[in-house]
């Protein structure tokens, strides 16, 4: 049958077509599986407008709270690898500014559909007593920062996190390593603590969904706050890259929160307008499943981070993590990081489950 669609859309699908993966037949040899993810960033917790009433080896959204005095944001980030196969990356003076060169055609056609199916997936009524749950698998740095790569076994984790608009002491819970950890957060003021309230740091469902939705405002609403959150850490102007920071701090929404359906697309939309972004056409999760990536490299660190998704249906899977150059943290290919999102949803109280209810009362 011919294919009666003409002009910019034709030729838009058929550049779409080629940025999807080979055949399995050509996927990635098995030994390269083993892949990455944002739990090298949870090892960063810096944060030093926040404290916690424990201490906690993994950092809950690295890419998030942003990095101090050279340390890169963790976590869901981007990375570049061009279709053809091809370092792409922009210069370090290149990537410092996200509101103009935006991502070449080929990620900017590939965010554009994102975004599209993205925005037509059912909202939410989220109320302030529930929680997202979200649960992963994942594999991360459990090195000493700064030493030499020391990958950790694949591992579930799963995440309640309060939807209070706060501020809030008891963020939430997390369940890793056989143990329930509580997210305690807040600054100490005097004998009594200051709780965090819903924002970038704490992106609650209603605050994702409060948002401007127009991708150029949008834009500037994330730079306005992570610049806020860097003032406020004193981080050095020679450790600001404003286009990577904002692709983190998009990263970092997409892993451990339920975003509403016309934000996502907006957050999608704000990513193609990031320098920098390419395809990775052979990207693969976690849990081993091989979909598309949208990638940038993060020229502070070395480290190349790519957003996974499913290339029939265009959901998120997952991320994964290496290194685009030798480093002090291991070679050039090196896998860091990697993780795949197996599921989400809105629950009433912490440690249920969606599959399995309500838990009992002991």
């Amino acid at each position: 049958m011919n294919d009666r669609t003409s002009g910019p859309e034709r030729a838009e699908r058929e550049e779409l077509g080629r940025l999807l993966p080979a055949p399995a037949e050509r996927d990635l040899p098995p030994g390269r599986h083993l892949h990455h993810k944002d739990t090298l960033m949870r090892l960063i917790d810096q944060d030093g407008a926040r404290a916690t009433a424990r201490p906690r080896p993994r950092l809950l959204r690295p890419a998030v709270l942003l990095p101090a005095a050279g340390l890169a944001l963790g976590g869901v980030l981007l990375t570049t690898l061009a279709v053809t196969g091809q370092d792409s990356a922009p210069s370090p003076s290149a990537a410092g500014t996200a509101s103009h060169a935006p991502a070449p055609r080929g990620a900017a056609v590939l965010l554009d559909r994102i975004a599209s199916v993205a925005g037509k997936s059912d909202e939410r009524t989220v109320t302030g007593d529930q929680f997202v749950y979200v649960k992963t698998l994942q594999t991360g740095n459990e090195g000493e920062f700064g030493g030499p790569l020391e990958l950790g076994k694949p591992h579930e984790r799963e995440v309640w996190m309060s939807q209070e608009p706060g501020p809030v002491i008891d963020e939430g819970l997390i369940h890793e390593d056989g143990s329930y950890i509580p997210i305690v957060v807040g600054v100490p003021d005097g004998e009594k603590p200051v709780g965090y309230p819903a924002g970038l740091n704490r992106p609650t469902y209603n605050w994702l969904a409060s948002l401007p939705t127009d991708p150029d405002v949008l834009l500037r609403r994330l730079t306005t706050e992570i610049t806020r959150d860097q003032n406020a850490r004193d981080t050095p102007a020679e450790d600001r890259d404003q286009a990577q920071d904002v692709f983190d701090a998009i990263g970092a929404l997409l892993q451990e929160t339920v975003v509403p359906p016309k934000t996502a697309a907006a957050l999608y939309k704000v990513a193609a307008k990031i320098p920098g972004v390419t395809v990775d056409s052979a990207a693969v999760d976690a849990a081993g499943r091989h979909g598309i990536g949208v990638a940038r490299d993060d020229t502070r660190t070395g480290w190349r981070t790519a957003w996974i998704f499913d290339s029939t249906t265009l959901e998120y899977l997952g991320n994964r993590v290496y290194l685009f150059k030798d480093t002090d943290m291991g070679k050039k290919g090196n896998l860091l990081a990697e993780s795949a999102v197996l599921e989400r949803a809105v629950v009433d109280a912490l440690r249920e489950r969606p599959s399995a209810g309500k838990p009992s009362a002991t």
